[in-house]
């Protein structure tokens, strides 16, 4: 391989590994040797590409082993959004979106003041469980506002648009900008319980509540996604004063 491959796509193609199964959790990576030799990079290169798998909460440090795949995890919002620059999808590989449900319900406790409705309002919902090789990542249950929903059709059909705040943002031509992620612990529900796979008497799960804006103040989805208490959420936000600053 050539060597003027950089660290972030040999982060990259590991990430791939593991998001297509080919690395499980518990797997050892290769180590910094081993990936100087395989893609021809001097070990400062290697050490970076790890430290960003590390950052993004893919690998972890194992004492006496090295550095091993951590998991399982569900992928963050950033990591869906730079999946999709760079594929076209939000999901990664191996993984699949199933559709549980579709229509309108009135916006509830949590969700109407997100939008900036008033409780009751009708919104637009889908529902989907996505799964990574098949076992049952998350549930997520996302919430668009009518402006949303009349750009984007496709929304309101029990089909996978490949990224729906990626399409909505791109029909109403302004930008994703930020997101808050509030993350709370509760116990689950009976139907949580079956669909993620979750077999114990009482079993705790983590909500996190997500709420996305566009560059012009709009809110272009409210999600709320639920997994179980073995499943990690990682995330990394940037203290740099240049970001801090924007």
């Amino acid at each position: 391989m050539s060597s003027s491959i950089g660290y972030a796509e040999i982060a990259a193609n590991l990430r791939q590994q593991i998001q297509d199964g080919v690395l499980t959790p518990g797997d050892t990576m290769p180590s910094l040797r081993q990936v100087c030799e395989r893609y021809g990079v001097a070990q400062t290169t290697a050490n970076r590409a790890y430290r960003l798998l590390k950052m993004e909460g893919l690998t972890v440090a194992k004492p006496g082993v090295g550095t091993v795949v951590a998991g399982p995890i569900s992928n963050n919002i950033s990591t869906r959004v730079r999946l999709y620059e760079d594929t076209g999808k939000a999901l990664g590989g191996g993984e699949s979106s199933r559709i549980l449900e579709i229509g309108t319900v009135g916006a509830d406790e949590v969700v109407a003041p997100r939008l900036d409705v008033t409780p009751g309002t009708p919104v637009h919902v889908r529902r989907r469980l996505v799964s990574r090789n098949g076992v049952p990542v998350h549930l997520s249950s996302s919430y668009y506002p009518p402006y949303v929903i009349a750009v984007t059709p496709e929304l309101t059909e029990p089909v996978s648009t490949g990224g729906s705040r990626e399409l909505a943002a791109s029909r109403l031509g302004v930008a994703q900008d930020r997101v808050l992620e509030e993350v709370t612990s509760r116990l689950a529900t009976s139907s949580e319980k079956e669909l993620l796979g979750l077999t114990a008497g009482d079993v705790v799960v983590s909500q996190v509540v997500r709420t996305v804006t566009l560059a012009d103040d709009r809110v272009v989805e409210v999600a709320i996604k639920v997994v179980g208490g073995a499943t990690i959420l990682r995330w990394t936000t940037s203290l740099s004063a240049n970001t801090l600053e924007r």
